[in-house]
């Protein structure tokens, strides 16, 4: 049976799948978002941990969130892609960046969050509802 979702970084070192549907998808503006990916937001999807099955071994940054919480980005080491994210403010779920989908039609957003951190160019969708700041999973 083939995985609902599957990823890989750009070099092909790190691989995920995923059989479940995610607990939450959508869009985050934020600042950090914006540095990380080097864009307007990063479109992002929560799993619960343990249904994500990974192969390779990402490295981890850890950041202070605006909210005093811990955030870390999951990369692969060799190329750099970020893939994944963790948060000490939802323990057990794992964020997985969507835009390293191999299908990115599977990723569906229902959320713009971080909005009043968003680039002045940052052409949202008109139609997603829109939050000021943190999405609660």
């Amino acid at each position: 049976m083939n995985s609902k979702y599957t990823e890989q970084c750009l070099c092909g070192e790190i691989h995920y799948s995923v059989d479940v549907e995610p607990v939450f998808s959508g869009n985050c503006h934020c600042k950090d978002c914006q540095r990380t990916s080097g864009s307007a937001f990063i479109p992002a999807m929560l799993f619960p941990e343990k249904d994500v099955r990974i192969s390779g071994t990402a490295r981890y940054f850890e950041t202070t969130a605006d909210s005093g919480h811990m955030h870390k980005r999951g990369f692969c080491p060799n190329c750099g892609s970020q893939l994944f994210a963790k948060f000490s403010s939802l323990p057990g779920m794992l964020g997985i960046k969507a835009g390293t989908l191999h299908d990115t039609s599977r990723y569906v957003p229902t959320l713009d969050f971080h909005v009043a951190s968003a680039a002045a160019w940052d052409a949202m969708n008109p139609e997603l509802p829109k939050k000021p700041g943190a999405a609660q999973a």
